[in-house]
């Protein structure tokens, strides 16, 4: 994987099991067995952002903070681009009918969005899914990748 300092974000998520987790201020919320997608951007320190998502003992900060403690990143993309393209990568992700907004505001606190999070109840193939939404950027407005 090529080193990029700033971009955006995808961690894959597996829960094993059904749970009720108390995600900071959106409280308790039922998060059902399966896959999420989180899809988050760091403009600088990019590296070092995912490395901190895959940490266990860490101060939660983030309402993925609150997921990831009780399952498990099992895999991770990242993408050079600027942080507007979170919020293009989430709704280019979003219409797919495979993908469910769990948790109305999971994630997008700070933008317009429904949410930064995605369920699907079986594995689907990002890494394919990642690179339509590169060529759809590179299309769109000349981002290298």
């Amino acid at each position: 994987m090529i080193e990029i300092n700033s971009g955006i974000y995808v961690l894959e998520i597996n829960l094993k099991n059904d749970k009720s987790i108390e995600i900071g201020a959106l409280g308790f919320n039922d998060f059902k067995k399966g896959n999420y997608y989180y899809i988050g951007s760091a403009q600088r320190n990019l590296k070092s952002r995912v490395q901190r998502h895959l940490k266990t003992d860490k101060k939660f900060h983030w309402h993925i903070d609150y997921l990831i403690d009780k399952a498990k990143v099992t895999n991770y993309y990242t993408i050079k681009a600027e942080k507007k393209y979170e919020c293009k990568l989430y709704n280019f992700l979003k219409q797919y009918d495979f993908l469910k907004v769990p948790i109305e505001g999971f994630g997008a606190s700070d933008c317009k969005c429904s949410a930064h999070l995605l369920y699907s109840n079986s594995e689907i193939d990002l890494g394919d899914l990642i690179e339509d939404f590169k060529k759809h950027i590179i299309r769109e407005s000349g981002v290298n990748n």
